[in-house]
């Protein structure tokens, strides 16, 4: 069991509602799977609590947490209940993001309140995460932390927003990485590309285009076989990056993208 005893908290653990699963409660689950005891924070925590009942039907170990990554109080809080509960924290996984849903648009189009918005919810969000898991890591003398990105920071992502908090937050991660490596502390990024989830597919379903073609026209951009990623490639990936299995791995932005990244011309 690569987590085997670590304590892990997933910011993010529940989802938006849809027919597939979302990347936090994916990781929440595959965290768990392997060993460890995980902490499911969500601004829904009706939706985090359902990610602790698949936990624990699995026999595994969870708990439910509310959190709104937009208030640092609540941050701190739910993070000192962690350590309280558990005395440590061993990960830090943030997957909080939204873009559509949050007002996102084209640069001439952009409303600044909704520009702020995005930007507090992807970016912000995880730096005041950080900021308060990082003193506990660092007494530790270890510690690993996950922020999710995307692909969209690389490509031709037509939202300013999103595009924008998503760069900033591989700038984040190396930030992390170079000044905490001498605490013993890892910080990665994972950089999904098209994948079958919630929040990237109900947002794109209009009435004039079904979900099924939605997913048809995503499908056909993967290079490798012509089919989007799931939640649970981003929660593969995380749970290697959070073992000592990649101890020696920091700092890293790390493509779950079906070879779209590779794909030149």
């Amino acid at each position: 069991m690569l987590l085997k005893d670590k304590v892990a908290i997933v910011v993010g653990g529940g989802q938006t509602p849809g027919e597939t699963i979302g990347n936090g409660r994916a990781t929440a689950i595959e965290f768990a799977r392997e060993g460890a005891r995980v902490r499911v924070a969500d601004r829904n925590v009706d939706s985090a609590h359902e990610t602790v009942a698949m936990i624990d039907a699995e026999g595994g170990a969870a708990t439910a947490a509310a959190v709104d990554v937009t208030d640092e109080a609540s941050l701190a809080e739910m993070i000192a209940a962690c350590v309280s509960e558990h005395g440590r924290v061993d990960v830090l996984h943030n997957n909080v993001g939204v873009s559509l849903a949050g007002g996102d648009a084209p640069v001439e189009d952009i409303a600044a309140d909704a520009f702020d918005r995005v930007i507090a919810i992807n970016l912000r969000g995880m730096v005041l995460a950080c900021k308060h898991v990082l003193p506990v890591m660092r007494r530790q003398g270890s510690g690993v932390i996950l922020n999710i990105s995307s692909m969209a920071a690389w490509s031709a992502y037509p939202f300013v927003a999103y595009k924008t908090s998503k760069a900033g937050v591989i700038a984040l991660t190396e930030q992390l990485a170079y000044s905490n490596a001498r605490y013993g502390i890892r910080a990665n990024a994972i950089l999904p590309g098209l994948m079958n989830t919630p929040m990237a597919i109900e947002s794109r379903v209009t009435a004039e285009k079904s979900r099924a073609q939605v997913v048809a026209e995503r499908d056909a951009q993967v290079p490798l076989g012509r089919k989007m990623g799931s939640a649970w490639d981003v929660a593969f990936a995380a749970a290697f990056l959070a073992s000592d299995k990649a101890r020696f791995i920091t700092g890293v932005a790390l493509p779950v993208d079906g070879g779209s990244s590779v794909r030149r011309g």
